[in-house]
């Protein structure tokens, strides 16, 4: 079983930048796809982006393309979401996930705890 353990959340104004880590354990995750979701209060959680185990393919939500950056070390086993351009409708819990083999939005099956992301107008 993969760990999963994010951070870099915290409270940042509007237009301002964040970038948030996870970082994994238990396993490698240079076998894995990789993502970050996020559930703001009231709200079913969403997609944010998501990651090709080599790190060549990539997947963005239309509501970050442009705005938010996924990467990966898979030497050091981290993977990050560089958050530019912040807005106060990405105020959310941002967890990191994981899943064995392709890239795609399912199948996630591994979980972190979260971050908390606070964008004030």
């Amino acid at each position: 079983q993969m760990q999963l353990v994010e951070s870099g959340g915290g409270l940042v104004q509007a237009g301002g930048s964040l970038r948030l880590t996870c970082a994994a354990s238990g396993r490698t995750v240079s076998s894995y796809a990789m993502g970050w979701f996020r559930q703001a209060p009231g709200k079913e959680r969403e997609k944010v982006a998501a990651i090709s185990s080599s790190g060549r393919f990539t997947y963005y939500a239309d509501s970050v393309k442009g705005r938010f950056t996924i990467s990966r070390d898979n030497a050091k086993n981290t993977v990050y979401l560089q958050m530019n351009s912040l807005k106060p409708e990405d105020t959310a819990i941002y967890y990191c996930a994981a899943k064995f083999g392709v890239l795609a939005w399912d199948g996630f099956d591994s979980w972190g705890q979260g971050t908390q992301v606070t964008v004030s107008p």
